[in-house]
């Protein structure tokens, strides 16, 4: 969609990776509200990415369903296809954390209608005239995507590595939905980014845009965590409070990202030679899915269907 010419950072190319979506399910009924043992504020800290990601992904699939016809490459089209797939994914596996989180006595209905507000209005489709205005508008989105995948990878790949869940008692099942979900956003950390160098890449939009969603992240995940906290039938009166210093703790325990290693992340974004190819590892990612106990059974259940499939045709082509 643009005709500038620009020198970009080049990807690290064993670093790409064929995409697929993985038809993961999980089991709730054992998992307490409090899945980090002990710790309400890091578990609710987490627990705001089941809040937030089933709008927001969404979102990513409706906006590069429209960006689709623009790209011209048919590799990046294939990783674009893949993404979307993996996205949707994503997006039912944190969804069908909210039921659960019901039962246990904390609906997250009013924050979550404030999610939706978001995406669907403030962020979503307008009634601009074709050409320019609602081209801007597409890039605008193209390039703010691409600037909330730098965080989603960064939370993946601490995720991946954050052994202190696992110290702590962290509930399994949450931690295979956290780390599946963890290595697909580094297995695909370069596809948003690459979309957004191939349809514009201009520097300036891409400063913008991350400063519109860095800003709108810091300001829905503190206002997530209060409300979990507040609204938590477990905690008594004066005990669900969050706070930066909690944060802090829980940062120096590892069993939530260090905030000086979100700020540290700023410049790598901001930097001119920046590429996601950079910023974790493949190979890792690989290595978790390829014994994630959610993709093994996704795995197990498409090979029986098709099976399942190949046989009725057989029989089919026989009769």
């Amino acid at each position: 969609m643009s005709n500038k010419a620009k020198a970009q950072p080049a990807p690290i190319a064993s670093e790409h990776t064929p995409l697929r979506a993985r038809n993961v399910s999980f089991a709730w009924a054992d998992t307490p509200l409090h899945w980090i043992p002990g710790d309400p504020c890091a578990t609710h800290t987490i627990n705001v990415l089941h809040l937030l990601l089933p709008a927001g992904e969404r979102w990513f699939v409706h906006v590069y369903k429209q960006i689709l016809p623009f790209i011209r490459d048919d590799a990046l089209r294939e990783d674009v296809i893949g993404f979307i797939g993996q996205e949707a994914m994503h997006a039912k596996a944190h969804d069908d954390v909210l039921p659960h989180l019901r039962e246990l006595g904390l609906d997250p209905t009013p924050y979550t209608a404030q999610v939706d507000w978001m995406f669907e209005k403030l962020l979503g489709d307008r009634t601009l005239p074709p050409g320019r205005a609602s081209r801007w508008w597409l890039l605008e989105r193209v390039a703010i995507i691409a600037a909330i995948e730098h965080y989603t990878a960064f939370l993946g790949d601490w995720v991946l590595n954050a052994q202190a869940l696992d110290r702590k008692g962290a509930d399994p099942m949450m931690l295979d939905l956290l780390r599946w979900h963890g290595a697909e956003e580094v297995e695909h950390r370069s596809v948003a980014f690459d979309l957004f160098l191939h349809v514009d890449g201009g520097y300036r939009r891409r400063v913008r845009t991350w400063a519109t969603a860095f800003g709108a992240l810091v300001f829905l995940w503190q206002r997530g965590v209060r409300f979990f906290m507040e609204n938590d039938p477990t905690l008594a009166d004066g005990d669900g409070r969050a706070s930066f210093k909690e944060l802090l703790r829980a940062g120096r325990e590892g069993v939530l990202p260090h905030p000086g290693a979100m700020a540290r992340s700023i410049p790598q974004y901001l930097s001119r030679s920046y590429h996601p190819s950079r910023h974790g590892s493949s190979a890792q990612a690989a290595a978790y899915l390829a014994g994630s106990p959610a993709a093994l059974a996704a795995d197990a259940r498409t090979r029986a269907g098709s099976e399942a499939r190949t046989a009725d045709a057989r029989t089919t082509g026989g009769s």
